[in-house]
């Protein structure tokens, strides 16, 4: 039987069209379908009165681990989004009782500015799972979208954007607390391009104060004195064509308050302060990547410099070495060594191009601040002025610090023990530190008055042993420097502060 007459119209038809769609795909630069693609979106935009600004969390900048703008949109809408969201994120500060809500995901919150009206939605993606058999959590990332009707694009643009920085930034001074900051370690699979936050933080809130500070009432003044000029000295490092940065390089013994000066530098200017561990480092590189993500106002901190890396010896490539099967010369196998991979590759030249090279001028109003108990291990280059501009020394207890720490922890001005504790200290030149006399000096009963006497009797015998246990290592010609326990027994003064 055959076709109907209609059907023979329609094959040929068909036939025709494919014949054009097969021509049109070989000679026209795009096909069909991307031309109705394209025909719709425009329909669509035409149609479609809005326009959208997406916000991501993390930067495009691979140098940066998170958006500046992420950040201050994210301050402004939790401000806002309390009044009108559905449905609120809460989290607690550390070590606070300051309750935060902010704008859940896939919610939604409008805005007015001028009389338009805008409309804020907060949104996730994740990114794709690792290739790392070993590592194959996905990581979510955030962005905000900003919608508003596209007639008030140059508003929105040129206006209102700059009214919600300016609105985040007040918000931030007026709640501004100090936090200190630390390295996050990376891993060998870790790229720049996961971008991820290079620092974690906590609020930061030691008591330590220069008016409690252990020290000589004319080097703290010094100190002070030299931190106010840097802190007013926006103009004068323009003028003169250097950085507004200064490096402070803190050293002697461990106890003598390396690290409570840092915490009063901090509390005296307000700074944040980030503790650079530069073991955690993998390369000069990535040393460069932690600069740029750090802010103006803060305090960039390395402790004991030198003991955290072997940055004058030259690195070696360590291979495994293992005898041959004949027994004969020993043959050089290279193997993969866990220990090898996280190894640090920070150099001496990439930590003096941190310190003060083209990547320091990156920002502004910075505090770098070195700590060591041994000077004298330190590369020249490293600590030299331009670098470390100026260099404290963090000595034994002075009269005058063991006056401060009286007062401190006994709340005493005046004693007749102070005259036994003023000959020890300057005529005898007994070397104990901060640390050991503060602690003898701290209380072990309620009654502060009734224990005045027993702790000051306390510190001075044990600053009598530790003049005892000085002269014994004279005598033996042991120049191993050692403090005193409660016991009489005497310690290394290797360690921390």
């Amino acid at each position: 039987m055959e076709p109907p007459q209609s059907w023979a119209n329609w094959g040929s038809v068909l036939a025709s069209f494919m014949f054009i769609a097969a021509f049109a795909k070989d000679f026209l630069p795009f096909s069909p379908r991307s031309l109705i693609k394209r025909i719709s979106h425009k329909l669509f935009d035409f149609l479609y009165p809005y326009a959208e600004i997406r916000i991501d969390e993390q930067s495009r900048d691979w140098l940066r681990s998170s958006s500046k703008v992420f950040d201050l949109v994210s301050v402004y809408l939790a401000a806002n989004s309390s009044k009108s969201a559905r449905k609120l994120r809460a989290n607690l500060d550390k070590d606070s009782e300051n309750l935060n809500l902010s704008m859940d995901v896939y919610q939604e919150i409008t805005d007015e500015y001028s009389g338009v009206t805008v409309w804020w939605s907060s949104h996730t993606s994740s990114s794709r799972p690792s290739p790392f058999p070993f590592y194959s959590e996905t990581e979510e990332r955030r962005y905000y979208i900003l919608a508003y009707n596209k007639r008030h694009r140059e508003l929105i643009i040129n206006s209102y954007l700059k009214h919600v920085f300016n609105a985040a930034k007040a918000i931030e001074v007026k709640n501004r607390r100090r936090k200190l900051f630390t390295n996050m370690p990376t891993r060998d699979h870790d790229s720049f391009s996961s971008r991820k936050r290079a620092w974690s933080s906590v609020v930061f809130e030691h008591p330590a104060s220069f008016d409690t500070l252990a020290m000589d009432h004319d080097k703290k003044a010094e100190i002070l004195e030299d931190l106010d000029f840097f802190k007013n000295g926006k103009d004068y490092y323009a003028k003169i064509g250097k950085t507004w940065k200064r490096g402070y390089l803190l050293y002697g013994p461990p106890g003598t308050g390396k690290s409570t000066l840092i915490a009063a530098i901090a509390k005296h200017m307000d700074y944040d302060v980030y503790d650079l561990e530069l073991t955690a480092v993998k390369s000069n590189t990535e040393l460069r990547k932690l600069l740029i993500d750090t802010s103006s106002k803060s305090i960039i901190v390395i402790e004991d410099i030198d003991c955290s890396l072997d940055l004058t010896a030259e690195r070696k490539n360590k291979k495994r070495e293992e005898d041959a099967p004949d027994g004969g010369e020993k043959q050089k196998i290279p193997r993969m060594d866990y220990s090898e991979r996280d190894e640090s590759k920070v150099t001496l030249s990439g930590l003096l191009n941190f310190i003060d090279g083209l990547w320091s001028s990156c920002g502004e109003e910075r505090l770098i601040i070195f700590t060591t108990n041994h000077i004298e291990k330190l590369d020249p280059a490293l600590i030299r002025t331009g670098r470390m501009d100026k260099h404290i020394e963090m000595s034994y207890c002075t009269y005058e610090g063991f006056t401060v720490l009286a007062k401190n922890f006994l709340n005493l001005e005046d004693h007749s023990l102070l005259d036994e504790v003023k000959k020890l200290i300057e005529n005898e030149r007994v070397e104990v530190t901060p640390a050991d006399v503060a602690e003898r000096l701290m209380p072990r009963t309620r009654h502060e008055k009734d224990s005045r006497t027993p702790c000051l009797e306390k510190a001075i015998e044990f600053m009598k042993k530790a003049k005892e246990e000085k002269m014994k290592k004279e005598k033996d010609g042991d120049p191993q420097e050692s403090t005193v326990d409660d016991d009489g027994l005497t310690a290394s003064s290797e360690g921390g502060d």
